[in-house]
């Protein structure tokens, strides 16, 4: 029992973070497109600020999770994945970097190698979250002792390269949506167009990701085993169409909810259909590691469940209060005002 909460706890902490992150990588990836001038980049760059390094201790939190609960995962995680997850790495390293260090200088060519490690250090991070996850859900080659059986080359496969398009597509929308609800006029129409041109895009990928789960992994087995478990596509599908009614209306923030709960909602389809697996072994399903034989002791998932229900709480409460005193739109006018402006 225990082993099962975990997982559900570990799947909705990646859910929580692919929703509050990725509208800052989705915005990171869209600066080169939607930024006319260097008032409109600062824009872009205020638009996260207050929220990205908050955003990205749900990443922390979910790697922490998966290192406490389920460590023999870990383990293998870590290993099997270990070149992309370097490079996943490096590109946050160098995205953080580039809020700080950008307006130390007023040069042009500074301020450009800036905006391209935002760009790759946005956008890298989007793609490789698809691509790894895609690889779960389909299986990766570990054998029994969790030694992993190939290289980088062999995750970039036709259903790992989907989930990559597939995540980028869907955090740039999630980040155009967030720029219109924090900026004003020529920027703000500009993102309102990338979100309604995106969406078509959306939807088609989200049709073809279906279809290439269905031909590649074997997660519809327990939504054929468990129908329950259909209400997770069922509300992805509802939230994707409802979006779209959203923007039609001019609804920026309905839109962007639904956005949100269509990540919540695919991040879930996936981990569920998982389920009890969290490496899954395409050399033999007996060496996947799942929630029984991959889990610590119940004394720690104890322990962890009981620090977890006070202090996630508190966090919680926290980034509510961030989002709240941060809630208003972000113009130049603004960003003159604020002398810890980026």
């Amino acid at each position: 029992m225990l082993e099962t909460i975990w997982f559900v706890v570990w799947g909705l902490l990646w859910a929580i973070y692919f929703t509050l992150d990725g509208f800052d990588l989705g915005m990171g990836t869209l600066l080169p497109f939607l930024a006319r001038n260097d008032e409109e980049k600062r824009v872009i760059y205020n638009a996260a600020g207050p929220y990205w390094d908050g955003n990205e201790v749900w990443l922390i939190t979910a790697g922490g999770v998966t290192f406490a609960a389920f460590p023999k995962a870990y383990a293998v995680m870590f290993s099997a994945l270990y070149a992309p997850l370097l490079i996943l790495l490096f590109a946050l390293i160098f995205r953080a970097v580039s809020f700080e260090f950008r307006n130390k200088r007023t040069d042009a060519g500074w301020k450009k190698l800036w905006d391209t490690c935002q760009f790759l250090g946005s956008a890298l991070p989007a793609v490789l979250f698809g691509v790894a996850f895609a690889n779960l859900f389909m299986g990766i080659p570990i054998d029994g002792e969790g030694v992993y059986h190939g290289n980088i080359l062999k995750l970039l496969n036709p259903y790992g390269l989907a989930g990559g398009v597939f995540f980028l597509v869907i955090f740039c929308t999630h980040g155009a949506l967030w720029l219109s609800l924090k900026s004003e006029g020529a920027i703000r129409e500009r993102a309102v167009r990338a979100a309604c041109g995106l969406w078509p895009v959306l939807l088609v990928l989200s049709v073809a990701f279906l279809a290439l789960t269905a031909s590649f992994t074997r997660l519809y087995d327990n939504y054929l085993a468990h129908p329950a478990l259909l209400i997770f596509p069922i509300l992805a599908v509802t939230a994707l169409l409802t979006m779209r009614a959203m923007l039609a209306g001019a609804n920026c923030l309905g839109a962007w909810l639904c956005s949100a709960l269509f990540i919540i909602s695919v991040t879930f389809f996936g981990v569920l259909g998982m389920f009890p697996g969290i490496i899954l072994s395409s050399l033999d399903p007996a060496y996947s590691i799942t929630v029984l034989n991959g889990a610590s002791s119940p004394l720690t998932l104890k322990i962890m469940l009981g620090v977890a229900l006070v202090c996630v709480p508190v966090v919680i409460c926290y980034q509510a209060w961030v989002f709240y005193t941060f809630a208003h739109r972000v113009t130049p006018e603004s960003i003159s005002r604020d002398d810890h402006a980026y």
